[in-house]
């Protein structure tokens, strides 16, 4: 069982920087187009997509506690 949680785990992680590394881009273009818009004019489409990302990258790290917890469980 742990030949697959190992991997899981790890696909799970890489994921998390991914999506990390995904939300720290649209961060920094919301903040170009941000400087250029008007105020009050609802989201934008980085900034969208910056809150997607955040929320992938919570699944991801949610799914990586939980195999850490099965190992956890498996171990003992």
């Amino acid at each position: 069982m742990t030949y697959i949680l190992v991997p899981l785990l790890i696909i799970f992680a890489v994921m998390v920087v991914v999506s990390l590394v995904r939300g720290i881009i649209a961060f920094l273009h919301s903040t170009k187009l941000d400087l250029e818009r008007e105020p009050g004019s609802g989201p934008t489409e980085m900034q969208l997509k910056q809150n997607k990302m955040m929320m992938a990258r919570i699944k991801y790290q949610a799914l990586a506690i939980l195999v850490v917890a099965i190992l956890l469980i498996l171990s003992h």
